[in-house]
């Protein structure tokens, strides 16, 4: 079981959940009523995008998320086309990461 903390973009905490190993990061916040904006769910719209530490090695993204990314303008042409991703300075999409086992996850959702 794995602990996901919620933060605004000020760190206090918009919400708290535990989730399972393989549990999607955009379902575990709907689940929990946590404020996170989304609209497919599907990861072609790009509003789900958030930065998640915690990870023990990066998920690293592939070229559709890495697109959509872009489009949102989260990230540059150079990352979207870099085989390599540094997790740490990077945006994600909620709908596109799946919970560690035994990760607790902090996970910031800009615009709050």
């Amino acid at each position: 079981m794995s602990r996901i903390r919620f933060l605004r973009e000020d760190g206090s905490l918009l919400g708290e959940s535990e989730a399972e190993p393989g549990d999607n990061l955009l379902d575990i916040a709907r689940l929990a009523d946590v404020p996170l904006h989304w609209r497919c769910g599907q990861g072609t719209c790009g509003t789900c995008k958030v930065r998640v530490s915690g990870m023990a090695a990066p998920q690293r993204p592939g070229r559709k998320e890495r697109n959509v990314l872009l489009r949102a303008g989260a990230i540059d042409a150079a990352q979207a086309a870099s085989e390599e991703w540094n997790e740490s300075a990077s945006w994600r999409l909620a709908c596109h990461l799946a919970v560690e086992e035994g990760r607790d996850w902090i996970v910031s959702c800009p615009g709050y």
